[in-house]
């Protein structure tokens, strides 16, 4: 079963968002690295998102124009082997990745990147829902603390295990970084 690599929204654009911190930033690369590390010396193909929208002006920190859509530091190099710009959570909507998964006979998607709950968990349900079998990392995801609308802080971890709860065995199989690397080791 042919499977591919999703780094998504890993940008600078968020160091420029208020919630920014760099709590969980170490531990999130080190998963995001080690499963692209992985994935390239296995020969799966990565690919690589990136989100952009709003007014296309230097202050917008999601424009082009902003120069801060770009890969976060710290995140290991890697050629894509197909790169796309979003303007939706999900990185299959107005992007032309659906057709590139489908020309390229991927089966089986791995998803990773930037925010956990938002663009990442959006994705893989629509993945899920087009047909391609997912495998979410959620160690290999980041998010921030939020706020609810009652005003009581929601703590990132509590959001990572949400959105593993709402995944697992319905949209996604969950794994780690070495499970999701196995998997796709197995399927060849």
């Amino acid at each position: 079963m042919k499977t591919c690599l999703i780094v998504i929204d890993v940008q600078e654009s968020f160091r420029q968002r208020p919630y920014f911190t760099e709590h969980d930033l170490p531990a999130y690369l080190a998963a995001q690295n080690a499963l692209i590390e992985g994935c390239v010396a296995q020969g799966v193909p990565v690919v690589r998102i990136f989100h952009s929208e709003g007014p296309a002006e230097v202050g917008n920190a999601f424009a082009v124009e902003s120069g801060h859509v770009r890969p976060l530091e710290g995140l290991a190099a890697f050629e894509a082997a197909a790169s796309f710009t979003k303007s939706r959570h999900s990185a299959l909507v107005g992007t032309g990745l659906e057709v590139w998964l489908t020309r390229q006979g991927i089966q089986r998607l791995i998803v990773s990147g930037i925010r956990t709950e938002q663009c990442c968990e959006t994705t893989t349900r629509h993945a899920s829902d087009l047909g391609w079998e997912v495998d979410y990392v959620v160690d290999a995801t980041l998010t921030w603390d939020m706020v609810q609308p009652d005003g009581r802080p929601l703590p990132a971890a509590d959001i990572k295990a949400r959105t593993s709860t709402v995944l697992a065995g319905r949209f996604a199989t969950l794994r780690t970084v070495d499970e999701a690397l196995s998997a796709a080791a197995a399927a060849g």
